[in-house]
């Protein structure tokens, strides 16, 4: 076969030749898009071998076989306990694997001298759900971006310290969980690139996020307390503190100058410390994965110290590009302690992070911390530099042209190639899922019908010149539901935009639940979804870290916003969102005087209404009384904030992911106002039951 026809073949597979778009048309894909996405996908694993890469069932299934034989082969299977089962299988018969409780589990075919092996999942049918679910309970929580939280303690930036009180305010107010974004890894030696969607790597944390005060090695440093002390240090913490925005500059340089001087006294203690123990371990469990996050910080901090640019991988030089060149190797060895520094952050930031699941766990918090999983990361990161073969670093992922993104949507993401995921037995989304599901009890996975499919756009091209790119959503869906047993942890699919109908049972099916936004639940011109007619097994918010606030969205401040920085050149559309904003408005209106949320006065039959506490509070209340399983409140909204966190679409153009809460932690513990907004809303919960 000619390699044009395995590629061709390769992509009728994989690359969806049309798609429908947010009108309900279908759209072509052109043949020049096609062939150069199907170019930079690996070619598949040989069809000869006698066993697939992987293989998955479910609990309960018949565990049948068909290797592709051409003499008599002995069998052997192995459990992740070293239990093992053995047998014998013939050309053109099945070969009949004992029934199996859920595990992964290696199979060992022996065929004339020359062994296979097979990875055998075996998944149970649905994820995880809280016992108090399941009884038919509703719960709420705190959902936060982690670095907007302003405290009388932190460094400029929301930190685990800050989480720890918003999870005791959020326990005590009767809240069953604390929602997060990405907590991902980004870039030290890049402070600015800040966005926790894009980050480094998925497998490690953000050290920012560490609470440097509280590390054990600062307070106990002669020479950290020197510099904390000192005039100046006190200044520059003030002016990241009262900054209105993230300072992550200023910010990332004071967090790494008070932690070298803590990893100084750190390296003081003995081999039979406690703590130093614990590194070690931590580092033995972190394995090359570790290994290469600690050296990637370490390198693209020298790097960046060179050339001052803070540019990835894909700017350095040649010798460095590699992760296993000689190079490479010889700055691990020269450069030692300065790996072992990022380790050692990453191990602190673990260690806090676990301190707050543990606090939620002590709060009796039915779900307890709520961790976001991004649909991917950065193209020059720590990952992509590890790990080359499995992601196509000449595409992109984003979104196809749609109403509220004319021009589509770039991320600037480089995909997971799926046939790669396949041939490894997706141990690289398995690894994911254990990082991610680690101390919390929920799992939010951004843009959810990645499972499904992911638009690729190819390199230098415009969102518009992309394609879908399917994924094995079946085999994705058993080993999260197999994790998400293991872990005692629920998932929750963010499934808004344009949602296939191939993926919508499935994942319901799956125990997955919905993500439910206020903005997207009207049902007509005249009426929002009424509360009853919201699906169970869904989270219920008034809006994501990618919309408007409330307040934004009531004063139409995102359609002035996104007019302003160029985001609807077309003036007709733009025109038409105006129109249907008010629309929105007057259809909510008039849903939350019929559901008698608002009471019924003439005030509040205009849309030109402004927006107040107790039109908030009846919103809220109106949420609360859905049937969703779960809601999800923003201190946002408690605190009547209009400016977003990010505009899709911009990168320069707008500060995102900058904008601090307008009060401090400690002002909203004695805010009567929340108290009252979040008495309402637990009350409403009961009166449903």
């Amino acid at each position: 076969m000619k390699p044009k026809d395995a590629l061709d073949r390769r992509a009728d597979a994989l690359i969806a030749a049309e798609y429908i778009d947010a009108h309900g048309k279908p759209q072509q894909i052109s043949a020049l898009t096609h062939q150069r996405l199907a170019a930079l996908m690996q070619a598949p694993a040989n069809g000869s071998a006698p066993l697939p890469p992987v293989v998955i069932f479910y609990v309960g299934q018949p565990l049948s076989l068909a290797p592709v034989l051409s003499a008599d082969a002995e069998w052997q299977l192995t459990s992740e306990s070293g239990e093992n089962w053995s047998g014998r299988c013939q050309p053109g018969e099945a070969l009949m694997l004992p029934a199996l409780p859920a595990g992964y589990y290696q199979l060992t075919l022996t065929q004339e001298l020359q062994c296979h092996c097979c990875p055998i999942i075996v998944a149970p049918r649905r994820c995880y759900e809280p016992a108090e679910l399941l009884a038919g309970e509703s719960l709420w929580g705190s959902c936060i971006q982690l670095y907007t939280l302003r405290s009388a303690a932190n460094w400029g930036i929301g930190d685990f310290g800050d989480l720890r009180q918003m999870i005791a305010e959020t326990a005590r107010r009767g809240g069953a969980f604390v929602g997060l974004n990405p907590l991902h890894a980004l870039f030290p030696a890049a402070p600015e690139s800040a966005s926790p969607y894009s980050p480094s790597s998925r497998r490690w944390l953000n050290i920012l996020y560490i609470d440097v005060s509280a590390v054990a090695d600062f307070g106990l440093s002669d020479a950290a307390q020197a510099w904390w002390q000192a005039e100046e240090t006190q200044q520059a913490i003030r002016a990241a503190r009262d900054a209105a925005w993230v300072d992550y500059t200023a910010v990332t340089r004071l967090k790494l100058q008070g932690l070298r001087l803590a990893w100084q006294q750190f390296r003081r203690r003995t081999a039979d410390d406690g703590q130093a123990q614990a590194f070690v371990e931590f580092v033995r469990a972190g394995g090359d994965s570790l290994l290469h996050q600690g050296l990637f910080d370490a390198l693209h901090a020298a790097r960046s110290a060179q050339d001052g640019t803070g540019y990835g991988w894909q700017h350095w030089p040649a010798e460095w590009q590699q992760a296993n060149s000689a190079a490479v190797l010889a700055f691990r060895i020269e450069h030692s302690d300065e790996v072992r520094f990022y380790m050692w952050l990453q191990w602190l930031a673990a260690e806090q992070f676990a301190a707050c699941w543990q606090l939620c766990q002590q709060q009796q918090m039915a779900i307890g911390l709520y961790r976001d999983l991004a649909v991917g990361v950065a193209a020059d990161g720590a990952e992509t530099w590890r790990d080359r073969q499995l992601y196509c670093l000449d595409a992109s992922v984003g979104a196809p042209p749609d109403i509220l993104g004319p021009l589509g949507q770039n991320w600037g993401l480089p995909p997971m190639d799926p046939q790669v995921m396949a041939a490894r037995g997706y141990e690289p989304w398995i690894a994911l899922l254990r990082a991610s599901m680690r101390d919390c009890g929920a799992l939010r996975i951004d843009h959810v019908m990645a499972l499904l499919r992911l638009w690729w756009i190819p390199k230098d091209e415009s969102a518009a010149h992309g394609a879908y790119v399917h994924y094995p959503l079946d085999d994705l869906l058993a080993i999260l539901a197999l994790e998400s047993q293991r872990h005692r942890c629920m998932v929750i699919g963010e499934d808004l935009g344009t949602v296939p109908e191939a993926i919508v049972d499935k994942l319901r099916d799956a125990g997955v639940y919905s993500y439910k936004v206020l903005y997207f639940e009207q049902e007509s011109q005249r009426h929002f979804r009424a509360p009853a007619m919201w699906p169970r097994q869904a989270m219920a918010v008034t809006t994501t870290h990618d919309m408007p606030t409330l307040r934004g969205w009531w004063q139409s401040d995102d359609l002035r916003l996104g007019s302003a920085l160029g985001l609807y050149p077309d003036r007709a559309i733009l025109a038409g969102l105006y129109r249907d904003r008010r629309l929105a408005k007057q259809a909510l209106l008039r849903t939350l005087l019929r559901s008698g949320d608002l009471p019924p006065r003439r005030r509040f039959r205009r849309a030109s209404v402004r927006m107040s506490h107790q039109l908030s509070q009846a919103i809220h209340r109106y949420l609360a009384r859905s049937q969703c399983a779960l809601l999800g409140l923003q201190p946002e909204e408690w605190l009547d904030m209009a400016l977003p966190v990010n505009v899709p679409g911009t990168v320069d153009q707008y500060p995102n992911w900058r904008r601090k809460l307008s009060v401090t932690l400690e002002a909203m513990a004695e805010d009567d106002r929340i108290d009252v907004l979040l008495t309402a809303v637990q009350s409403r919960q009961r009166q449903r039951k």
